[in-house]
């Protein structure tokens, strides 16, 4: 009998070589054996509480119910277990704190930080998100080739799941989109964060199921208040004569893409490092909690050890 160790497990799950599996029934597994996959890999990662610093002025005070991965475990995550493209911006992530990344109900706030510049946003509530809407939708189906191409999903953007609010007090914006990825039975949320700072925004974008988007929306309040930048990376902290302004628009920040003051004319930006040589221009960057790979990779490495304790 070959005994299986942490590493192991994991090393099973985000490793193993890809094969058909389309004759096995899900009902044939050893349910043991499938919690024990789950549970070995979600303690192989280490969460911090507290307050945690992140880059640009930008500090994650963790709210109670939740726990923060780092930069590298978050990688990990985000690209080995959930499958999304390869992504070097991301700080850390935020998971409620009873849920680890292969949970059947995991879900969390991924944080990175676009230094983008000063957004003006005097003319945030002038931005008609219906009309954005639209463009966004023709933006994701046009990248939907290269996204095949590369090997990933092609991908339809449902529409708002929360429409683009702006608090121009606290100088915080928050969205949520509802994605269908081919193949997928249950459409993916997005809700997205944006808090304004001297010198970009920082990102926490929650990734999970449309089905968990009233529990998300119900943190949203707790995320927000948990985000500070320190003295002198404020929005308040600008200074005309030696910050640079960001040619974006709040209207941008939900597009994914610069738009003309004077109207929906867009400026081609290659701002994103999607795939290798593939790059994204126009669409926003579409995350997506992968729970077919998650099903697939669990079945895989529950198959390996059944066979090879037997």
């Amino acid at each position: 009998m070959r005994i299986f160790t942490l590493p192991n497990i994991l090393l099973l799950c985000v490793c193993l070589p890809l094969w058909s599996f389309s004759n096995i029934k899900t009902d044939s597994l050893k349910q043991e054996n499938y919690k024990f996959i789950i549970d070995s890999v979600n303690a192989t990662f280490t969460y911090k509480t507290g307050d945690i610093t992140l880059s640009n002025g930008a500090v994650i005070h963790v709210p109670a119910g939740f726990r923060f991965l780092d930069n590298a475990q978050s990688k990990k995550v985000l690209e080995e277990l959930w499958g999304n493209p390869e992504n070097n911006k991301t700080m850390g992530m935020l998971f409620p704190d009873n849920l680890g990344p292969l949970d059947e109900s995991a879900w969390a706030f991924e944080i990175s930080f676009d230094g983008l510049g000063y957004i003006k946003d005097e003319d945030a509530h002038k931005t008609n998100f219906n009309d954005l809407l639209k463009e966004m939708k023709s933006d994701v189906a046009k990248e939907n080739e290269v996204r095949v191409k590369e090997g990933f999903s092609a991908v339809e953007l449902v529409g708002w799941a929360s429409p683009p609010y702006y608090d121009q007090e606290n100088k915080v914006l928050h969205w949520a989109k509802e994605l269908k990825f081919d193949h997928d039975d249950h459409n993916t949320l997005n809700y997205d964060v944006r808090i304004l700072g001297r010198k970009g925004v920082l990102r926490l974008n929650a990734i999970g199921q449309m089905s968990q988007l009233p529990l998300i929306k119900t943190k949203i309040p707790l995320i927000v208040k948990s985000a500070t930048f320190t003295e002198g990376h404020r929005y308040a902290d600008f200074n005309p004569q030696a910050d640079n302004i960001a040619v974006w628009t709040i209207g941008g920040l939900v597009a994914g893409k610069v738009l003309a003051k004077a109207g929906f004319f867009i400026v081609l930006l290659k701002f994103w490092k999607v795939i290798a040589a593939a790059v994204i221009a126009g669409a926003s960057f579409l995350t997506r909690f992968f729970r077919k790979k998650r099903e697939k990779t669990l079945k895989e490495a529950t198959i390996r050890i059944d066979e090879t304790l037997n």
